[in-house]
């Protein structure tokens, strides 16, 4: 009998001693962390649980690393541990901690590709992005990254992040094509592309974007040029960014295949990546007679269907410019760009000129 009480004794304090043990690795789980205020980890690809909870300790978001990775273990969680960026919130308890890892709750950063960047200037932004790893690709055909605010983790390539700018180029492209407006001047989506590129640099304005597409696309039906400043520019700059100067009358003499005031017809390729809106504008310009353009004064432009009617409102544009006269009230906001002013704009400034027409005033675009 007295072996017998030893033995139920000896099991009493076994599973007391079990009951609190279990007790205190419970209470573990959720005490709070000692981190005092947010902690950044990153936690490389290929870390082991070790290595995760060393580095945990060391930035004092959890205390006893021997407990974290048992209770990863005993969670199950061993093999759910993702690697990334993670930003843990001050006191964050282990089993929060746990949670974050688990479900890849990684720090999202961004980075933006404007609408009409050249690939050149994407690229250079790439280069800058801290996070990015790896090299990048060879250059990809200017137009086919989508302009977009794209999330990425620490740690993500710059190889990978191109194609993904390509890919919903692509997409975006593809599905406007399937769904343009019928009798459009384009063979190709290509063609469409290229359009929607030198819309984009035409005018900074959304609402005007149908518009602006449908006097380049009547001026396509009717043979004429389309004689777009950011063409030459393009040409002048090979896409490495703005130009830093304005442009000249002898600029519009350059022998560049590029250059839309010697060429009928598109240019041979996109002049920058157009956006979602410019690629929708030239799959459905606007039904309307204009062939001409001009900067208003207000970040717009004021439209016309005769030289006549364009030339008074070049005139009326440079009194304006020189401070003889207002600018109608119509205020629109400038699109927003890392870049600084967007390049100046013969097509918007100048389409004076059609097939020989009166001087367009030079250095006068608002786009």
């Amino acid at each position: 009998m007295r072996r017998v009480l030893l033995v139920l004794l000896f099991l009493a304090i076994l599973a007391g001693g079990a009951s609190y043990a279990l007790s205190s690795f419970n209470r573990y789980l959720v005490a709070s962390g000692p981190n005092n205020a947010e902690a950044i980890v990153n936690l490389p690809r290929g870390s082991g649980l070790q290595s995760i909870a060393h580095r945990l300790t060391q930035a004092n978001v959890i205390r006893h690393p021997w407990l974290f990775q048992l209770a990863v273990r005993l969670g199950g969680h061993d093999r759910r541990l993702k690697a990334g960026e993670y930003a843990f919130p001050a006191h964050v308890t282990p089993d929060q901690v746990i949670a974050i890892i688990t479900e890849g709750k990684t720090i999202a950063r961004k980075i933006t590709v404007i609408e009409g960047q050249t690939v050149a200037e994407v690229f250079r932004a790439l280069n800058q992005a801290d996070g990015l790893t790896g090299d990048l690709p060879a250059i990809p055909p200017e137009g086919s990254l989508l302009p977009e605010t794209y999330l990425f983790s620490k740690g993500d390539t710059k190889a990978a992040m191109v194609k993904r700018m390509q890919d919903a180029m692509a997409e975006v492209l593809e599905n406007a094509w399937a769904n343009r407006a019928d009798d459009l001047p384009f063979s190709t989506p290509n063609d469409a592309l290229i359009m929607a590129s030198i819309v984009d640099k035409e005018t900074a304005v959304a609402e005007e974007r149908a518009k602006v597409a449908a006097v380049f696309v009547n001026r396509l039906r009717q043979g004429m040029r389309l004689q777009s400043d950011p063409t030459i520019i393009y040409g002048l700059t090979d896409g490495q960014g703005p130009l830093d100067r304005e442009l000249t009358r002898q600029d519009w003499k350059l022998d560049h295949p590029y250059n839309t005031y010697r060429i009928k017809g598109l240019t041979p390729g996109p002049i920058g990546n157009p956006g979602r809106e410019s690629i929708e504008a030239v799959m459905h310009p606007d039904q309307h007679d204009y062939l001409y353009f001009v900067a208003d004064g207000t970040g717009g432009h004021a439209f016309a269907e005769t030289l006549d009617q364009h030339n008074e409102n070049v005139a009326r544009w440079r009194r304006i410019k020189a401070g003889k006269e207002s600018p109608p009230i119509k205020p629109t906001p400038p699109r927003p760009s890392d870049l600084g002013p967007a390049p100046e704009s013969a097509a918007s400034r100048s389409k004076s000129k059609p097939e020989a027409a009166v001087d367009s005033p030079l250095g006068q675009s608002s786009s």
